[in-house]
């Protein structure tokens, strides 16, 4: 052994990892899974790309001396894997669903399965396989991997897109869930004939498969269901807890290795059989999940892209097989699943996204290629096609079902589906975005200030969860939308409770959080979309990132907290040159003082040569029964950045400012210096944007003053000249 075959290991690793999340990025840019961009990242450090464009780097890289230890990993991450899937299956997911679950799965694998066996005994033996391998085994393994589903893959489409509480993301993930166990127990099966040596053999295996499951369902569930009860009432999930998981996990992936029917089923079964209740199997999967996803399963995709060799498929003939292949799956998948759903009583629309869903192979598939060519039963050329119809088959999946399922579609289904209640038209709405707890109780105190004791104002927290988090957490908030008070939307939430303010809470995983932010902004009519800030990785500035996209995208106004504990609202300042930001500054000021009882100071900044004729604008958004809680103070400074800040050292609660060069707030993607504002400022800060063209507030005509100008003092805007 190559003594230096561990730092070896570690730069491999290091670079799997590296290239799978940047072209993530890639993938995540064009609406796929993750997933894709895992099995493009293996299969351009393997042969196909790599070896072609720099052979000599490839092998230094990959190394054929490496290659046993890189398969053991790969290996390992498979059965930690493949016991995250068991974890995810959930036998609530069939309540009141069984028949039409059943029926759409059981056709979406009779179908296929026919067809990829009967291409299988027809064409594809004689031309792509060897004499050595049993037709029975070649048959069986093709009908197979025709019929898999990538359950992960499509629950993760599924939670990204909001569809997985809908009627159509709720028989999906059943008839995925059916087909998975359905599928695994068929290639068990074959699994058992192509490792035994005859038909006796065959016979004692599948006995002895038998055996297992029935010892995994009557004594080892038990055993897990008082172990899971336990974890819920006294100690929670302890080392020792995750010590005996692990061990049973190995033992049972060992058992089914032993027996014949491979180490993948074990880990599953063992996963399956582990008690959804208590919170047991969500701790496992926190627990597990980050490991076996970000730094083994890479593994396994770069392992499976070293055996994928496009340069196998050199002819027209092996392209055009491939393409054959691809057809027969997408028409046995999709056919099969959209007529048994269209026969089960769903349109046609919803039979056809049906039908997409349940064509996603992915993960599920290159794990099933990778058995079959370990096992000899398929050569490295069908590997290779069978890998490039798993790509298409995958990346189809997402544009297909947006343009057969669009959007628009979506939310008027869940709108029928559940109707918001009438709100009065003139009702104003504030959309609360919160990204960590941290930003909660501040933005609970101002939406106080902004509802007035009466609450006079409609008030929802919006969280938007990563697609990178771990799918049983989003799905435990998804069936339970209470459940999202317990994370980022808690310290918000009780603080609202604590002040008597009423918030409906929304969360949902969001691919494009701005995005989706100004959808949900206009879906509730906001008159203003609150955002939370937090110190950013890399960037500086307040105003970049997604609260840039937001404000640029945004059709209303939108603010951005950024919280100094912030306790009351009494005291309230507002820098004013005149600007459209300043403007709207300036309504929600007006809004404080009206709501509640707020006392605020207008800091109207001119030029040293100014004439300071700033007192009109105010007095627009101001009526003469609220002057007498504001108050004008015009200065002359050269900077008016500088002039706030010595302001804002008088004790105020909050600053409110608009947007602007001459605040020193410019919303930009991107910044490597803090604002001066924000950072010096003592007290909290509001910092305002209002779109351009947007009416910054109804005004009645006796609103709308134009008075003079105003002494170097501070007066109240009661005392009229």
């Amino acid at each position: 052994m190559n003594p230096h075959m561990l730092a070896h290991l570690l730069v491999q690793l290091i670079v799997i990892i590296a290239v799978s999340r940047l072209i993530g990025r890639g993938a995540r840019w064009l609406g796929q899974p993750l997933v894709i961009a895992e099995v493009v990242a293996g299969i351009a450090l393997g042969p196909s790309l790599l070896g072609w464009l720099a052979p000599d780097a490839m092998r230094w890289l990959f190394p054929p001396e490496s290659m046993p230890f890189l398969k053991m990993l790969a290996e390992v991450g498979l059965v930690l894997f493949m016991f995250l899937i068991g974890l995810e299956l959930d036998p609530k997911l069939l309540k009141g669903r069984g028949h039409a679950s059943v029926a759409i799965s059981h056709s979406s694998i009779i179908v296929p399965f026919a067809l990829g066996a009967g291409a299988g005994a027809l064409w594809l033996y004689k031309s792509l396989s060897s004499p050595d391998v049993p037709f029975s085994s070649f048959v069986l393994f093709m009908g197979v991997s025709m019929s898999i589903t990538a359950f992960p893959v499509l629950a993760r489409i599924l939670t990204e897109r909001g569809l997985m509480q809908s009627k159509l993301g709720a028989i999906a993930i059943a008839c995925a869930a059916v087909d998975d166990v359905t599928a695994w127990c068929i290639l068990a099966f074959v699994v058992s004939l192509v490792r035994a040596s005859d038909l006796a053999h065959a016979g004692l295996t599948t006995l002895f498969a038998l055996l297992y499951i029935a010892f995994m369902l009557l004594l080892v569930k038990p055993f897990l269901a008082r172990l899971g009860a336990r974890v819920a009432n006294r100690e929670g999930l302890t080392q020792n807890v995750v010590a005996i998981t692990l061990v049973l996990l190995l033992g049972s992936a060992w058992t089914t290795e032993y027996i014949g029917i491979h180490s993948l089923f074990g880990a599953f079964m063992f996963g399956a059989v582990i008690p959804k209740e208590g919170g047991l199997a969500a701790a496992l999967a926190e627990k597990l999940e980050d490991v076996a996803v970000v730094l083994l399963l890479p593994v396994f995709f770069a392992f499976s892209g070293l055996r994928t060799q496009m340069g196998l498929l050199a002819t027209p003939e092996a392209w055009l097989t491939c393409g054959v292949i691809i057809v027969l799956a997408c028409l046995g998948k999709f056919g099969g699943s959209a007529v048994a759903a269209r026969l089960t009583g769903l349109r046609w629309r919803e039979a056809g996204a049906i039908g997409i869903l349940m064509n996603t192979r992915g993960l599920m598939e290159l794990i099933v290629l990778n058995l079959g060519l370990d096992l000899g039963v398929i050569s490295p050329t069908l590997f290779t096609m069978m890998v490039i119809m798993a790509l298409v088959t995958t990346f189809m999946t997402t544009p297909f079902l947006r343009l057969l399922y669009s959007p628009e579609e979506q939310a008027r289904d869940q709108l029928l589906s559940a109707p918001e209640p009438a709100l009065p038209p003139s009702a104003y709405t504030v959309l609360l975005c919160v990204s960590h707890g941290q930003a909660g109780p501040g933005m609970a105190v101002l939406s106080r200030a902004l509802s007035g004791e009466r609450n006079e104002a409609n008030l929802y927290a919006l969280h938007l969860l990563s697609p990178e988090r771990s799918l049983k957490a989003r799905g435990e908030e998804a069936l339970d939308p209470s459940a999202a008070s317990s994370g980022a939307l808690a310290p918000l939430v009780g603080r609202a409770e604590k002040l008597g303010l009423s918030v409906r809470t929304l969360s949902f995983v969001s691919s494009e959080p701005a995005r989706d932010i100004c959808r949900t902004a206009q879906a509730k009519r906001a008159d203003l979309v609150l955002l939370g800030w937090h110190k950013p990785l890399f960037s500086q500035t307040v105003l970049g990132g997604t609260v840039h996209e937001v404000m640029q995208e945004a059709g209303g106004t939108v603010a951005v907290l950024v919280d100094r504990g912030l306790s009351q609202v009494r005291r309230v300042l507002v820098p004013f040159v005149g600007s459209r930001h300043d403007r709207a500054a300036l309504g929600l000021a007006r809004r404080l003082v009206k709501q509640a009882g707020a006392e605020v100071t207008v800091l109207h900044v001119t030029s040293p040569e100014g004439s300071g004729a700033g007192r009109a604008q105010v007095e627009e958004l101001f009526p003469a029964d609220e002057g007498a809680s504001v108050k004008l103070k015009v200065v002359r400074h050269a900077s008016p950045e500088e002039a706030a800040l010595e302001e804002a050292k008088a004790g105020y609660d909050l600053v409110v400012v608009g947007l602007g060069a001459e605040w020193g707030l410019e919303d930009r993607l991107f910044g490597v210096q803090r604002e001066r504002i924000v950072r010096d400022a003592p007290a909290s800060l509001l910092l305002v944007r209002h779109p351009e063209g947007a009416t910054v507030l109804a005004q009645t005509p006796e609103q709308a003053r134009t008075q003079g100008t105003t002494p170097e003092a501070t007066q109240p805007l009661s005392a009229r000249s």
